[in-house]
């Protein structure tokens, strides 16, 4: 087998990354890859290379004619905005296999959960290395980069930032030593809401949540580290899925109520997975075995799994994981999100018929909710808008007139098949509006005689403090305005919101199981007072630091 060594250095990794165990600290200096024994990266560090290719020329002219005959008034980047996933998990225990691309393959079907960054930690038993860096889940990872990625257990992250901004230090999975020896590398999916107690428990400044657990779990000096979870994981209070490694064991836990998914699969040489949803189960060939349950730590060895409770659960499923999060293909308390969907577009067809000549999605979320309307309502179905699938995340272009390019290329109205038709369009959500505004504006242009709008979720009024980047509540459409006055907004000529008894009987679970807490404000975490206001500025930097900074500094 070739050296590790030389393998980093195809890699394209410094040499400084490759440092024993036992090496001093001083003088090496952080890089996108790093190893037990080296220096962790200060926030500030970037790496010092590139892997993105250069964005192509365009003529961005301001008299560049917008695509699809829209009004010139129209925003085309309004179009961009609406709820964001949040992060996506992986871990693999598989000795004798190639865990460093099953991570990858791992990260690649969780990919719709995170767009910013990606990052892979692996272990041989001796060291753990971890390859992080900015970007899709392709453009960080390489053949290079994964040969020199060697080991029998590994953990992924892919990540859009609701907790920290999105720089590469607050990449993960974010790495520690103990105290002891060795380190700890984890990722986490979700959002803590007593991040405030527990840096003035750390004596460090609030920050990135996931950095604070990590160091949570590392401080420990006279435990192994699953007893330092079971003792730490109770001090955590929101919603948390994640994975954990040290060099010879793979960790899993999820938070009491269960927020986040997180499940447990079997590979068919005897290895074992965890991952965020079983899409991720079923690329890389592992058969689903179970939930990692609330309140539940899971640990993986050569020995095989074993578990403990660190709590009594209290199940809060996320809701809206059903209505948008999830891929169609996860499955979720015995059922698959399709299959929910499409609950969810008879469900809204009952609820409010309408005479129209076409039923179309808005891709990709509506489209089986979409053919459900469609089947309950009797009408044709057809896929008036084409999403481009090969157009990258719109926010990473640096200017405002190439994300406008970006959304021109991204959905597209097809003409023949609107107009003249009465529609009838199928859409996740309406966050603050803008979205379906300009959408309703391109169908009009597009020809379409009537735009009837049909929503699978309920008004979204409360933002979210446990893991997806809504807008504050001044900023939710659904906050203040009333159904007919939303419709007025948007510019259709009817608007329905799925019911939340609606939307909780088209999936497999019962209310008192579920999360609602964007659509009726009831929260299943508490978040108050100076948690709330830490947890707003988290998501929409929209709060008085120094006043925050006062309350926090006392006892």
């Amino acid at each position: 087998m070739p050296d590790r060594s030389a393998l980093l250095s195809r890699a394209g990794v410094r040499p400084c990354a490759v440092v024993p165990r036992t090496a001093p600290r001083w003088g090496v200096r952080p890089c996108a890859s790093y190893t037990a024994g080296a220096a962790s990266p200060e926030p500030s560090v970037r790496p010092t290379a590139s892997r993105f290719p250069a964005l192509p020329l365009v003529d961005t002219g301001a008299d560049a004619a917008p695509s699809g005959d829209l009004p010139a008034d129209v925003d085309l980047a309004g179009l961009a905005e609406g709820p964001r996933e949040e992060c996506g998990v992986f871990g693999v225990f598989a000795p004798g296999e190639d865990v460093a691309t099953l991570t990858y393959y791992g990260l690649y079907a969780l990919q719709h959960r995170g767009q910013e960054s990606a990052g892979i930690a692996v272990s041989d038993g001796q060291r753990i290395v971890v390859h992080k860096d900015m970007g899709l889940v392709n453009q960080v990872f390489g053949p290079n980069s994964l040969a020199a990625l060697q080991g029998h257990l590994a953990i992924g992250h892919c990540r859009y930032s609701t907790t920290g901004s999105s720089t590469w230090a607050n990449a993960q999975p974010q790495y520690r030593e103990r105290p002891t020896g060795g380190g700890v590398a984890l990722g986490h999916n979700g959002n803590l809401v007593n991040t405030v107690d527990l840096a003035r428990d750390l004596g460090v400044p609030p920050s990135n949540d996931s950095e604070l657990m990590c160091q949570l779990l590392a401080r420990d000096v006279d435990v192994s580290l699953e007893e330092a979870i079971v003792r730490a994981a109770p001090m955590m209070e929101g919603a948390f899925s994640v994975v954990v490694m040290d060099e010879e064991r793979l960790y899993a836990f999820r938070d009491p109520h269960g927020v986040r998914p997180l499940v447990i699969g079997r590979l068919p040489k005897g290895g074992w997975v965890v991952a965020s949803e079983t899409a991720a189960l079923d690329i890389v060939g592992a058969g689903y075995v179970r939930d990692v349950e609330p309140g539940e730590l899971v640990v993986i060895d050569e020995q095989g799994v074993s578990s403990q409770r660190f709590a009594e659960p209290t199940p809060s499923f996320c809701l809206f994981e059903y209505v948008y999060l999830a891929r169609p293909d996860h499955r979720q308390h015995g059922t698959s999100i399709y299959a929910a969907r499409r609950r969810m577009g008879r469900v809204l067809a009952q609820e409010a018929p309408v005479e129209a000549d076409l039923v179309i999605p808005v891709p990709d979320s509506g489209t089986a909710a979409a053919s459900g309307y469609a089947e309950e309502a009797g009408l044709p179905y057809a896929e008036g808008l084409v999403k481009n699938r090969y157009v990258g995340r719109t926010f990473i272009q640096p200017t405002q007139s190439l994300r406008q390019l970006g959304i021109r290329l991204k959905l597209s109205p097809v003409r023949e098949i609107l107009e003249g038709r009465r529609l009838v369009v199928v859409d996740d959500s309406i966050v603050r509006g803008n979205t379906s505004k300009q959408l309703v504006a391109m169908l009009r242009a597009a020809g379409a005689a009537e735009v009837h709008m049909r929503i699978t979720s309920p008004p979204i009024a409360h933002p979210c403090y446990y893991g997806i980047d809504m807008a504050t509540r001044a900023q939710l459409i659904g906050a203040d305005m009333s159904e007919a006055e939303i419709c007025a907004y948007i510019g259709a000529d009817s608007l329905h919101y799925i019911t939340l008894d609606g939307l909780i009987s088209a999936t497999p679970d019962e209310r008192p199981g579920l999360c609602t807490a964007c659509f009726s404000g009831q929260y299943p975490i508490p978040v108050a007072g100076e948690h709330a206001d830490l947890a707003a500025s988290k998501f929409c930097g929209d709060v008085d630091e120094q006043a925050l900074a006062e309350r926090t500094a006392g006892g």
